[in-house]
C-alpha cells in the first residue's frame, strides 16, 4: 500500500462495511458504514465553516465514538487535528485552541459548561461532540447546512451513499496531520506536529506487530485519545483492522474497567502502569503475603500449582482471551514486574514520547526482556550519548520516520530539541548488543551526588514503592540532602485500622530499611508525608516541577 495514512482507513471503511466499528460502552454502537455517513456529513459542516484543507480543528472531550467520528472526519477532509485533553482547566483549553490557531473546536458537553468562547475570538465555529449540534457559528452557512443537513447529504449523494463514494483527502507523507500537546512532567505545553508519514509509519508497525489482533475483534479504548499512545494504539491501528472499539465514556473506574473487559473480552489491553500496578498489588500481593500461602510457595509443585492458579484468576480479571498486555506511558514497578514474569503473564512494556507519535520501542512479551522496555521499532534508529552504551549511561537519542516536524511556533525549543539530526529524547539509558533498551530516568531529573556521583531518583522510588503503605513517592534534592516525598496507601491503612501516628512511624522504618539497600551517596535523610494524590500528567507521571 502507498503510504498514506488516509487510504488506510478508506480502505478499511469499505472492507468492512457492515461490521460493528465504535461503541461507547453500555450505549450506541455504530458501524463502518455508518461511521462513513456521518463523516460525510461533518464534511458537509466543516466546509460551511469555512475550513480550507490545511485548518486547525481542534477537538476537546471524554472518549466517545463521536470523538473518534470528529478525529477521522478532520483529516479525511485533509484539516489539521488538535486533540486536546478533556482533563484540561478552561484557561490551558483557550489557551491551546488559541495558539494552534484553530478555526473550528469540537468540544464535548462537561468540558463546554467550563468554557467562555470570547476567550477564542478566532474561531468560526463550535459543534457539540454528542450530537454535532452546532453551539455557536459566526457563519450562515454553516447554520444552514446543519439545520438542513439530510437535505445537503441527500443532494450530495443523489443516488444512494455507498462504499465507493468514500474517497479521502490524499495525505502527503511530510505534510502535518495534527498538532499533539504535551502537557509533561516539566510544565511547559508545547505543541508537536506529527506529520502523516508519522501518524501512517505508527500505524503500520502495530499492524504488522500486533498480528494476532483481526477484524471483528473488540477492544477497550482506556487512555485518552487526546494523548498520542492511547490515539495510536487504541483506536487509529484497530480501526484500520476492522475491530470493534469500545470507548468507556466514563471516569474509567475499576470497576468499568473490569464489567468492560469481562463483556468484550478483549485480546489486547493497552495499559499505563497504575492501573495494572493497583490490581496486582491490592488483589495479589496482600493474598501471597498470608502465612499459608508462603509456606505453599516454598514446596516444590504446591508453588507451580498455586502460581498457575493466580495466573488464571489474573487472566480471568482481564477478560480470559488475554493474548498481550501492553504497559507504557511510565516505568513499571520492578516488584510487579518481577511477580509476572514469574507467573509466565502475557505482558510487555513499551516506550515512546509524544515527539515520535508516541512508538519508539517494542518487543513482544514472549522476546521481552526483565526491565528493558524493548528493541527500536521499525523505520527507526536510536543511539545512547556515551563512551560505553551497554553499561554507561547517557541520553538516548532517536531518528526516523516516527520523529515530529517540531514545536508548533517554537523554533528555539525545537532546535534545543535537535542534534545533528538526532531527537533528544531526554531519556537516560543504556542499550545492550540486541538493541534493547533500559531506562534510567530523565536526563533533567538526575541528581549529582557530592562526589559526583549519578544519582536516578526513578531508581530509588522504584524500592520505596514497594515498601509498607506507600502508594507512591518522590525523591528530591534539598540543601545536598535527599529527601522523599510519600503519598501513603490510606485505603489499606484504613482497613487495617492503622493510625496516622502508624504510618509515621512505617515511615521512619521505611526509610532505615531502604537505606540499606542504597550507597552511602544516596541515601535519604527524612520522609515527608503528603495528603494528597501528587498532581499527574496525562499518561500519569507525577508533576515533578510542582514538587521541586
Amino acid at each position: 500500500m502507498q503510504q498514506s495514512f488516509n487510504a488506510y482507513i478508506e480502505n478499511s471503511i469499505r472492507e468492512h462495511w457492515e461490521l460493528v466499528a465504535l461503541s461507547d460502552f453500555k450505549g450506541v454502537s455504530y458501524q463502518y458504514k455508518d461511521i462513513a455517513r456521518k463523516i460525510e456529513k461533518l464534511h458537509i459542516l466543516i466546509e460551511a465553516a469555512g475550513i480550507q484543507k490545511g485548518d486547525k480543528i481542534a477537538i476537546c472531550g471524554r472518549n466517545s465514538s463521536h470523538w473518534a467520528v470528529a478525529f477521522f472526519a478532520t483529516l479525511a477532509y485533509g484539516a489539521v487535528a488538535v486533540p486536546i485533553l478533556h482533563e484540561f482547566k478552561a484557561d490551558n483549553v483557550h489557551h491551546i485552541v488559541n495558539h494552534s490557531d484553530a478555526k473550528l473546536l469540537f468540544v464535548g458537553d462537561v468540558v463546554w459548561e467550563n468554557l467562555n468562547e470570547s476567550q477564542m475570538p478566532n474561531l468560526n465555529a463550535i459543534i457539540l461532540i454528542n450530537d454535532f449540534s452546532v453551539l455557536i457559528s459566526k457563519k450562515k452557512s454553516l447554520t444552514d447546512a446543519r439545520e438542513h443537513l439530510n437535505e445537503y447529504f441527500g443532494k450530495k449523494f443523489p443516488n444512494r451513499f455507498t462504499k465507493d463514494d468514500v474517497k479521502y483527502y490524499e495525505d502527503q507523507p511530510d505534510e502535518l496531520a495534527l498538532i499533539n500537546y504535551t502537557s509533561g512532567s516539566t510544565g511547559f505545553s508545547k505543541g508537536v506536529m506529527l506529520s502523516y508519514r508519522s501518524i501512517w509509519s505508527n500505524l503500520k508497525f502495530c499492524l504488522e506487530n500486533l498480528d494476532f489482533l483481526r477484524e471483528g475483534d473488540g477492544t477497550v479504548s482506556m487512555l485518552p485519545m487526546a494523548h498520542m499512545y492511547g490515539l495510536a494504539v487504541e483506536l487509529m491501528h484497530p480501526f484500520a483492522k476492522g475491530c470493534h472499539i469500545h470507548f468507556l465514556t466514563r471516569i474509567p473506574s475499576p470497576k468499568i474497567i473490569m464489567d468492560a473487559f469481562a463483556e468484550v473480552k478483549p485480546k489486547l489491553i493497552v495499559a499505563v502502569p497504575l492501573i495494572i500496578e493497583k490490581i496486582i498489588k491490592t488483589k495479589v500481593f496482600p493474598l501471597l503475603d498470608k502465612p499459608l500461602m508462603k509456606l505453599m510457595l516454598m514446596i516444590p509443585v504446591l508453588d507451580t500449582q498455586l502460581l498457575s492458579k493466580i495466573k488464571m484468576k489474573l487472566e480471568e480479571t482481564f477478560g480470559g482471551n488475554l493474548h498481550e498486555l501492553i504497559i507504557g506511558g511510565a516505568a513499571l514497578n520492578k516488584e510487579v514486574e518481577q511477580f509476572l514474569k514469574k507467573i509466565n503473564f502475557p505482558f510487555t512494556v513499551g516506550y515512546g514520547m509524544t515527539e515520535c507519535g508516541p512508538l519508539i520501542s517494542y518487543a513482544p512479551w514472549k522476546q521481552s526482556r526483565a526491565t528493558s522496555c524493548g528493541k527500536i521499532v521499525d523505520r527507526m534508529q536510536a543511539r545512547i550519548d556515551s563512551s560505553d552504551p551497554e553499561n554507561i549511561v547517557g541520553e538516548l537519542h532517536v531518528k526516523g520516520d516516527n520523529v515530529m516536524l517540531g514545536y508548533y511556533k517554537n523554533n528555539e525549543a525545537t532546535e534545543n530539541a535537535f542534534k545533528d539530526g538526532w531527537l533528544n529524547t531526554g531519556d537516560l539509558a543504556v542499550m545492550d548488543k540486541d538493541n534493547f533498551i533500559y531506562l534510567k530516568g530523565r536526563s533533567k531529573n538526575m541528581i549529582l551526588g557530592p562526589s559526583g556521583q549519578n544519582i536516578y531518583p526513578e531508581e530509588i522510588e522504584g524500592k520505596l514503592n514497594n515498601m509498607p503503605f506507600v502508594s507512591e513517592s518522590i525523591v528530591i534534592e534539598k540543601e545536598g540532602k535527599l529527601i522523599a516525598l510519600v503519598y501513603p496507601d490510606f485505603e489499606n491503612a484504613g482497613k487495617e485500622n492503622i493510625t496516622q501516628k502508624n504510618i509515621e512511624t512505617q515511615m521512619e522504618e521505611n526509610r532505615i530499611a531502604l537505606n540499606k539497600e542504597l550507597p552511602a551517596y544516596s541515601q535519604i535523610s527524612q520522609i515527608n508525608i503528603h495528603y494528597e494524590e501528587f498532581e499527574k500528567t496525562p499518561k500519569r507521571s507525577i508533576k515533578r516541577y510542582l514538587y521541586q
